[in-house]
């Protein structure tokens, strides 16, 4: 074992496969924002409840420290480019991007294999991220779409059991 450097923490945090998600919002202004998270977790079923992570240093943090509705999409494998997109900090995230208000007005994405709308219900700083912790207020899902993951630094559309 060796002390977990930030390189070799992440590099080792790489081996454990996620979803990849996208976390919609709307700024003060009604502005949509979003991005692309992989932080993604369940927390209760009754009530139905839903955590994700924001780094302390990401541009939308004060959006979403304020919200009082977000929504989280759990992506389909057919929607790497949209998840790509709303990784990149310097693009209009929104050009061209189907999307309809859902609760709260939060915008809602089309395609997505599952949805979450939330409410916001609690923010824990930890280390150099924000843990928010939404309550699921409506949500649904594609049963026939296949997730879209992420391993190893790499996106992958493909999983066998």
């Amino acid at each position: 074992m060796f002390e977990p450097s930030p390189e070799r923490f992440r590099a080792a945090l790489g081996r454990f496969a996620t979803g990849v998600t996208i976390v919609t919002a709307r700024a003060a202004d009604g502005a949509p924002v979003g991005l692309t998270a992989n932080s993604f977790n369940s927390v209760s079923l009754e009530p139905p409840l839903v955590l994700w992570s924001l780094g302390l240093r990401s541009r939308a943090l004060p959006v979403f420290q304020t919200a009082t509705h977000y929504a989280v999409h759990v992506l389909a494998a057919d929607q790497q480019a949209l998840a790509e997109r709303f990784a990149c900090p310097h693009v209009d995230r929104w050009a061209g991007v189907d999307w309809c208000p859902g609760t709260g007005g939060v915008p809602l994405l089309a395609g997505a294999a599952a949805v979450f709308e939330c409410r916001s219900r609690s923010r824990y700083p930890e280390g150099d991220h924000v843990i928010l912790v939404g309550e699921v207020l409506r949500c649904r899902h594609d049963s026939a779409a296949s997730p879209l993951l992420y391993h190893g630094g790499r996106f992958h559309t493909a999983h066998t059991l």
